[in-house]
């Protein structure tokens, strides 16, 4: 039987690792990170419970902070089933109070992109009783090309998460965003206006004689 010798697996490894550390293209991965002033608790709560995510993320949501679990967070919560934003999305790792990560998708309006999924990670690290740093990076990019979705996925996200994160600071300064405002503009959007040249093509009912 042929033994493969400790210095031959070390030198296996390097070669490997060496062709890992070095693509042919550039990882894209968008980073952003926020100190919010609240204990780690408080802010891993936010993360990982619905009620939490509703406090400054979106109006609605489904999460159940487990591997496999739910992590749906509902832009639109009056949108079709699918529609709503990020839908069917799941944890793939959960680590106390230090680290989630879930599967993402881009928004509805780049609907080849959006059968596709990438990466996020969120960091969490305590600076004692009342600072936690977060940190965002939102990996698994496609390469961009000229008649794909891929760069205009990259970008939303890009604008977003920044948007995420100063909500979430937001939160533990002032409170919960309210989400009203933002519910009844969706709503006016799903609410066809009566104008006068409609109320007259509207059906007039006959009354029997």
């Amino acid at each position: 039987m042929h033994r493969f010798s400790v210095a031959g697996w070390s030198a296996l490894m390097l070669i490997t690792l060496g062709a890992c550390s070095a693509p042919d293209t550039p990882l894209r991965m968008i980073s952003e990170k926020i100190t919010v002033n609240a204990g780690v608790d408080e802010v891993w709560r936010a993360w990982t419970t619905t009620e939490g995510i509703k406090t400054f993320f979106a109006p609605d949501a489904k999460v159940e902070a487990r591997v496999g679990g739910p992590f749906e967070i509902y832009i639109d919560p009056f949108a079709a089933p699918g529609m709503k934003g990020a839908d069917e999305m799941v944890f793939l790792a959960v680590q106390d109070k230090r680290m989630i990560s879930f599967t993402w998708n881009a928004p509805p309006s780049l609907p080849e992109a959006r059968k596709q999924r990438t990466v996020v990670v969120v960091r969490f690290v305590s600076r004692g009783d009342t600072l936690t740093d977060v940190t965002i990076n939102h990996m698994g990019w496609g390469e961009p090309t000229a008649d794909g979705e891929w760069g205009k996925a990259y970008d939303y996200c890009a604008k977003t998460w920044p948007n995420v994160l100063k909500n979430l600071k937001k939160r533990f300064d002032s409170g919960p965003v309210d989400w009203k405002p933002w519910l009844e503009a969706l709503q006016k959007q799903r609410t066809p206006l009566l104008t006068p040249s409609a109320v007259e093509q509207q059906p007039v009912e006959k009354k029997p004689r």
